[in-house]
């Protein structure tokens, strides 16, 4: 595996909900014409970081995610306020190594140490997309059921055992070609419509966090 796939800054917010949680009428936003019909995905995604957590610490995401449109390896770190910058690698055939080239990206963080696997994630997603009046993407809006596990150590080398999984719901807008006014304003929708924003900057900090 050499050089990544892709390079993109994304931008997203997180609320969570409840699982009576109904998605109010995405269509009454400000510039979005109409609301694409809901696309159904099943992602499977393992996240990997140092004993340490030196990733995590640093706010810094390394996945392979199977499933969606952008299966492969991933590489998050920290671009901005609600902004990261992704970096994709093929996903290979094999996730219980992380490449060389993927390693690679990380490699100033991790102080040498291995990577191994943190946490495991099942994401039944919902996507709904918001189009302006010329047929453009300006936003996705992804309602994800999520089961998660966390990693628990044990013998040096041995098969990795996973803790009882965890299961809530999120909602995800990301924008698209849209702006922050329509970030904003989709944001203010889903809260006064019971979301509330999420405690955690991503999903494997939740995870993380709630294992801790």
């Amino acid at each position: 595996m050499g050089q990544p796939t892709g390079h993109l800054i994304e931008t997203e917010r997180k609320y969570e909900a409840d699982a009576g949680f109904v998605l109010p009428d995405l269509a009454g936003l400000a510039g979005v014409a109409a609301v694409r019909p809901p696309e159904r995905q099943r992602l499977a995604a393992t996240y990997f970081d140092t004993a340490g957590l030196r990733l995590a610490g640093a706010r810094i995401t390394l996945r392979r995610r199977t499933g969606g449109s952008d299966a492969g390896w991933h590489v998050k770190r920290p671009a901005g306020p609600d902004s990261r910058r992704e970096i994709h690698f093929p996903a290979g055939r094999s996730a219980a190594a992380v490449p060389r080239a993927v390693a690679a990206e990380v490699a100033a963080w991790t102080g040498g140490e291995p990577l191994a696997p943190v946490a495991r994630l099942l994401t039944t997603r919902i996507v709904l997309r918001l189009a302006d009046p010329a047929g453009q993407v300006l936003a996705e809006v992804a309602d994800d059921r999520v089961t998660a596990s966390r990693a628990e150590a044990g013998p040096p080398g041995g098969p990795v055992r996973w803790a009882e999984p965890m299961r809530w719901r999120e909602i995800e807008v990301e924008l698209v070609s849209g702006d922050r006014d329509l970030l904003n304003a989709a944001g203010t929708l889903l809260m006064g419509a019971g979301a509330r924003r999420s405690a955690s900057a991503s999903k494997l900090a939740h995870v993380l966090s709630a294992g801790g």
